[in-house]
């Protein structure tokens, strides 16, 4: 018997008892959705989030002061932290790495300023960062409008800003041209505005947005103590050299910090791929245990669907003993109850592919990604409801293609 015409009988059966299928087909497009859905929302938030620390710089990587745990005698684990990078240590750092790479040192002054223009002020939760002029080129931060600030400014602390874009659409209805040159106030001081950034969107970096920056010994003057700490972000000319460059800026800082050898570093290194790889790690995990806790929903609806076939090949005993009198071989009537079976699952894997790219997506605009079409997760779905097809459908098939004719046509 021709495919064809089993795909034809296959369907006609199918559309006999509708509200079987389509309940069936149902529990396997929940199964599908969810698993489609959380693995399309998984991608969107990795995408978004390597945006982010791409954000950094591919070629860049950070020196910060070194966290860990350590065990108090009554209240368990505590956070313990190393001496802050001084301002000396940082600016040492700066002239004395001689290699092909930029080096930026800046200062997480507060989170909580306040910016205001005449009327117009934002809520106190902007953050005001002092910076050099290697700032934004190592962190990864365009700036759309306007300068950055020089050498000269940094040095001599200036009392120019550079506006992260939340903060200009607040203050200057999104009018970035007419804040240049203006006059706002950070806190109760008072800075005219020489820059604008690109917006970085809904992605990690979007802090970005709503940060004002102004030249580092400013804002140092302003806000640094004997305790801050200064970050420092080093920019490589030459990806390749990424790795090269890391060793030397290590080997270099703890002679800065007066490490002897052997002494563990009291500082950290991270580079925006170390992250990206921690990130894809957890991820992965992630992805297998969604797979799993989807294929535990499948095999419920494998184990539906194999019931309902056997109830069809019951129903349908005289009716098979037809189809052999007539010339219907086993092989024929095997085809035609796994043809059902299969198709059954690949209509209800079709819909659970659509509706987990519709939920999938609603993350991805949540987290301010693109429209993303899932290949491997679609792909994944049809394979999985083809294996789920053939699992369900092949006894009932094989029952069916073993009844006697004889039995079969006096079955009542």
């Amino acid at each position: 018997m021709p495919f064809s015409e089993i795909l034809l009988l296959a369907w006609r059966n199918i559309r006999a008892n509708m509200l079987r299928a389509v309940l069936t087909l149902s529990i396997i497009a929940f199964g599908i959705t969810a698993l489609v859905g959380i693995l399309t929302a998984i991608d969107a938030i990795a995408n978004s989030l390597n945006d982010s620390f791409s954000g950094l710089g591919a070629n860049s990587f950070i020196i910060e002061q070194k966290w860990g745990d350590i065990r108090g005698s009554r209240r368990g684990i505590r956070q313990k932290k190393s001496d802050p990078i001084s301002y000396e240590q940082a600016i040492q750092f700066k002239e004395r790495f001689n290699f092909p790479a930029a080096v930026s040192v800046s200062l997480q002054a507060t989170n909580l300023a306040t910016v205001k223009f005449y009327d117009k002020k934002t809520n106190p939760n902007v953050s005001f960062v002092g910076v050099d002029e290697n700032y934004f080129s190592a962190k990864g931060l365009d700036i759309e409008h306007g300068r950055n600030f020089s050498k000269t400014e940094v040095e001599d602390g200036h009392s120019k800003i550079i506006l992260g874009r939340a903060i200009v659409e607040l203050l200057f209805n999104d009018e970035p041209e007419r804040a240049l040159d203006q006059i706002v106030l950070v806190g109760s001081q008072r800075y005219r505005v020489v820059g604008v950034l690109k917006s970085k969107g809904a992605a990690m970096n979007s802090q970005a947005d709503r940060a004002v920056y102004a030249p580092l010994e400013r804002v140092r003057a302003l806000y640094g103590t004997a305790e801050t700490n200064y970050d420092l972000v080093v920019a490589v000319h030459h990806a390749p050299d990424l790795e090269e460059a890391k060793s030397e800026a290590i080997g270099l800082f703890r002679q800065i910090r007066g490490l002897r050898p052997g002494q563990e570093d009291d500082f950290e290194v991270f580079a925006s791929d170390s992250l990206i790889a921690i990130f894809k790690e957890n991820t992965t995990k992630l992805r297998l245990a969604t797979i799993a806790i989807g294929l535990m929903t499948l095999l419920g609806a494998a184990i539906g669907l194999m019931n309902i076939m056997l109830v069809s090949v019951t129903e349908r005993t005289r009716e098979i003993g037809i189809y052999k009198a007539i010339g219907a071989t086993r092989r024929d009537i095997l085809n035609q109850f796994l043809t059902e079976a299969v198709l059954i699952c690949q209509m209800g894997g079709a819909v659970g592919i659509l509706m987990g790219i519709l939920v999938g997506n609603i993350v991805t605009l949540f987290v301010g990604g693109n429209f993303l079409v899932p290949w491997p997760w679609i792909i994944l779905g049809f394979v999985l409801c083809m294996v789920v097809g053939i699992a369900s459908g092949f006894y009932p098939a094989l029952r069916a293609a073993r009844l006697d004719p004889i039995e079969a046509l006096r079955y009542e």
